[in-house]
């Protein structure tokens, strides 16, 4: 009796423990990811004042590349990333210098007409601010990996304006297939508490309503299974365009400025010649198709490219603000070509669709879209999330993310490693593929046959 009394009061301390240092990162996160988001805001209403402001791009690049160059190499890439690396890699600890540099960094890039996203800086803030606290507190390893997977579920709660989707997605985006449950109930606080303190300090969040939701039948199912599978394409084709842009600059053996000097160049003719909604965060675009609008048919194309050129060159800032735009697209082209009426409707269960798969988290990216456009929509947005999802196999957005389980038995993979590593020249090697016996014999059949004919 007393051992369970005590396990009991145990727990219970525990949770309040936890409760406490989620609820401080939750408003430590809060009041960062708001600084940054208005510093952002007002210096993109700076530089819209100037006509053909994106003429500058090849400059704002450059000063993006040598900040984070000269002050913290860390803060480099697409925040998100470098997050998850850390976790797994050095128990979540994060040098100080990151938080402000990959801030100023985002601001310069995205303001002056960059391709990338804005949650990257704010999982990186969150992660930094959580470090500085468990090295106040001088937690041990693991703790601080707690409390930074911690920050990383306020960071995104406070940017995407969705507190129970932001907390999932920093838990379930680390590893594919598997959710830190121990670190659910803290990441939830300080993921709502983050969102509540964003709100104070006057951060907004419009969420529109899909105002035309098809009853669910198996008509409708069969359209999600479809659109998944358009979603799931459409994300591969990103990841592959993303890594793509990495190899080639990589392979440049010129200085970092030029290499800036030349994705600006890029981007600037894409603007010039191509259309400026490619440019940026690309919010217009989303709104528009989210309320019904139909986007140009190379829109999704177009936005991978740019966000490729963007962060390949040296450009600072995170993908999913990007995927938003290229989901949003593909729901649309989707609906454009086979059930026009419900144009807005399938760009929202694009957006999400296509986030399940770029990022390996179907479950966030369901909550996600009850969140943002009404529950009304969960049935869809959840086939169409996990079609997505099995579509991209065994490839991220997100290369240290950990596999954590197979995503098919007829499929197998080694799990443990991180998707990167998975040397697609060698998968073969480490690759499985169970066909159904009657496969197998008709196989066999038509080899003998053959052999009989020769």
């Amino acid at each position: 009796m007393n051992r369970k009394i005590l396990e009991q009061v145990t727990l219970l301390a525990s949770v309040i423990k936890w409760a406490i240092y989620a609820s401080v990162v939750g408003v430590l996160v809060g009041g960062g990811t708001t600084a940054f988001l208005k510093a952002l805001a007002w210096t993109s209403a700076q530089y819209e004042k100037a006509p053909n402001y994106y003429l500058l791009l090849p400059v704002t690049l450059v000063a993006s590349t040598l900040l984070v160059r000269w002050l913290a190499p860390d803060a480099a890439g697409h925040g998100t990333e470098k997050v998850i690396e850390a976790v797994h890699q050095r128990m979540g600890k994060i040098p100080v210098m990151v938080v402000p540099v990959k801030l100023a960094a985002t601001v310069i890039t995205l303001a002056g007409g960059g391709s990338a996203g804005k949650e990257g800086p704010c999982a990186q803030i969150g992660a930094g601010l959580a470090s500085c606290f468990a090295s106040l507190l001088r937690l041990n390893d693991v703790d601080r990996r707690k409390l930074v997977i911690c920050g990383i579920s306020a960071g995104f709660a406070t940017v995407f304006g969705t507190p129970i989707a932001g907390a999932l997605f920093g838990v379930e985006v680390l590893v594919l297939g598997q959710v830190f449950y121990d670190v659910l109930f803290p990441s939830f606080v300080a993921g709502i508490i983050g969102f509540h303190v964003a709100g104070k300090l006057g951060a907004s969040y419009p969420h529109p309503a899909a105002e035309i939701i098809p009853a669910v039948t198996g008509w409708s199912f069969t359209e999600m299974i479809l659109l998944g599978i358009w979603c799931g394409i459409a994300a591969l084709l990103f990841i592959e365009l993303m890594q793509l842009g990495h190899r080639l600059f990589a392979r440049l053996s010129w200085h970092p400025v030029v290499k800036a000097l030349l994705g600006g160049v890029l981007l600037v003719l894409i603007g010039r010649f191509v259309s400026l909604r490619y440019l940026g965060l690309g919010l217009d675009s989303i709104d528009a198709a989210l309320n019904g609008a139909v986007l140009p048919a190379g829109a999704t194309f177009m936005k991978m490219i740019a966000t490729s050129i963007t962060l390949g060159s040296g450009g600072s800032g995170g993908v999913v603000t990007p995927i938003f735009f290229i989901g949003t697209a593909a729901g649309n082209l989707f609906a454009s070509l086979f059930h026009e009426p419900l144009v807005a409707t399938f760009s929202a269960i694009g957006m999400v669709a296509l986030l399940a798969g770029a990022a390996n988290t179907p479950i966030a990216a369901s909550v996600m879209a009850m969140e943002l456009f009404g529950a009304g929509i969960a049935p869809h947005a959840g086939v169409a999330c996990m079609v997505s999802f099995l579509i991209v196999g065994y490839r991220s957005i997100y290369p240290s993310q950990i596999l954590g389980i197979q995503k098919s038995t007829s499929l197998r993979v080694e799990t443990g490693r991180p998707l990167g590593q998975l040397n697609p020249e060698k998968r073969q090697d480490h690759l499985a593929i169970s066909l159904p016996a009657f496969v197998v014999k008709g196989a066999k059949v038509f080899g003998k046959n053959r052999k009989s004919h020769r």
